[in-house]
């Protein structure tokens, strides 16, 4: 608690700033820059401060790590379901989540917020190979992958609220589910003037792995066919020992 209210002191006295003295018409921060997950990881939360000069609205995105996402159609052959056509999607966000003071329709015209990406209606995934698909065909395989990842809980379908503490000082708060992927993020604060972006910072955010939960993880990216021998032989022992218990009972 007194982290926090320290942090938001700070923002306040940055806000209060004359202009001449600021470069910027938005500051943010976060009340963690790193996210340690465990064996015992169930998910965590995390603020958004920040302060305005001036008036507006603000806009908040995560956005990480990026990576390739392949979407498969599947369909039933002789009674059995196999991959058919697929289609592949680059620098595709990992999570995806947005906050805002009010509506995004309300909060800018359509093509700025599909030039910032923010909502998942604006959200541009670009394609690796739909040289030849027609646009319904993008559409068609970009709303499954959303739709996947919604589902993992990896995309926040609502749009969270941003509110205003007092004219100028706002905070969010960002929640990550278990399955949150590892890397590196970027949170993004846009600041919304007339219906355009008038500033905007970008802070970085890292999930990472620790304790036995990383090393085994880093051991099996490093060594991915030991990796396996280890996790086979590990099987073959678990199952020899509990035919001995069971024999024995």
């Amino acid at each position: 608690m007194a982290r926090l209210l320290l942090l938001a002191a700070l923002l306040w006295t940055a806000a209060a700033l004359p202009r001449e003295s600021r470069a910027q018409d938005l500051v943010a921060d976060l009340s963690d820059h790193v996210i340690a997950i465990n064996t015992g990881f169930t998910g965590t939360r995390v603020l958004l401060f920040g302060a305005t000069e001036g008036n507006g609205d603000v806009a908040v995105v995560v956005r990480g790590p990026v990576d390739r996402a392949t979407v498969r159609e599947k369909d039933r052959v002789a009674g059995i379901w196999i991959n058919q056509a697929s289609m592949s999607f680059t620098s595709v966000p990992g999570f995806y989540a947005v906050a805002s003071s009010k509506p995004l329709e309300e909060l800018a015209p359509a093509s700025v917020l599909d030039r910032v990406g923010i909502g998942l209606d604006h959200l541009q995934l670009a394609t690796a190979d739909a040289n030849d698909a027609s646009p319904e065909t993008v559409a068609a395989y970009r709303g499954a992958l959303i739709r996947g990842l919604q589902r993992r809980n990896l995309y926040v379908t609502e749009t969270g609220q941003v509110s205003f503490l007092s004219g100028r000082l706002f905070r969010t708060r960002i929640d990550f589910p278990a399955n949150v992927p590892t890397g590196q993020y970027q949170v993004e604060a846009y600041l919304f003037r007339n219906g355009q972006v008038v500033d905007a910072q970008t802070t970085p955010l890292i999930v990472g792995k620790v304790g036995l939960g990383a090393e085994i993880y880093d051991f099996a990216q490093r060594e991915s066919a030991l990796y396996g021998l280890a996790a086979i032989l590990v099987a073959v022992a678990a199952g020899w020992l509990a035919s001995v218990v069971f024999r024995r009972a």
